[in-house]
């Protein structure tokens, strides 16, 4: 398996770069593994980068990140992820070590508590009586029911983003709120950060439901 890893991002738009890269890529059909570096690539991109890799005779074997929406993206698209990327300029954490991605399948009931050190990515629902926390941010794909609460050492940066982002308690570093009692929009993915202090609920990028 080749490895091929993109530019950092203050360096060179790694859409620019890879027309290079792929013309350094020995010939044959040797699957390759791409270290996306700092990028974070959404589902549009990640089609660009696998057609240009099949163009060049390569398919796309693993993806290497620790941006927790490249990983939503790739996994919607079945691509496989791993966790760790290899470069030095990894989204720190509140308290300044880099940010790994926990990954959970499965829906959290009443009871459970689900937390992460780093970033925290749920293919599930979060029912009501049911706590999912992170050091930085909450991803969840499906119903957010219950409690969230991300940055919980103080990260006023990080974000909750769900399917439908309807939570008994919402929290974000020290700030509390009550989710929303409207009904989300269909279709769309829905985010909370804080603004000026308050936290606001608003569209997120929308994806493509993943395989299960």
């Amino acid at each position: 398996m080749i490895s091929l890893r993109l530019p950092n991002r203050y360096d060179e738009h790694w859409r620019d770069a890879l027309r290079r890269l792929l013309l350094e890529l020995p010939s044959g059909s040797e699957p390759v593994l791409i270290d996306c570096n700092d990028w974070v690539l959404r589902c549009d991109d990640l089609k660009h980068l696998q057609a240009a890799l099949q163009s060049a005779g390569h398919p796309l074997m693993h993806l290497l990140t620790d941006q927790s929406e490249t990983t939503v993206s790739a996994q919607a698209l079945g691509h496989n992820v791993i966790s760790g990327s290899s470069n030095s300029g990894n989204t720190p954490s509140a308290a300044g070590t880099a940010s790994p991605l926990l990954f959970h399948q499965g829906t959290l009931r009443s009871g459970d508590h689900l937390h992460a050190q780093g970033d925290v990515l749920l293919y599930g629902d979060v029912n009501p009586g049911a706590r999912i926390s992170a050091v930085g941010h909450v991803q969840v794909w499906g119903r957010l029911r219950g409690i969230a609460h991300a940055g919980c050492e103080g990260d006023r940066s990080a974000t909750v983003i769900a399917h439908q982002l309807r939570p008994l308690q919402l929290r974000i570093a020290d700030v509390v709120a009550r989710g929303p009692e409207d009904q989300p929009q269909p279709g769309l993915m829905e985010q909370a950060r804080l603004d000026q202090g308050d936290i606001v609920i608003e569209p997120a990028a929308t994806l493509p439901a993943p395989q299960r």
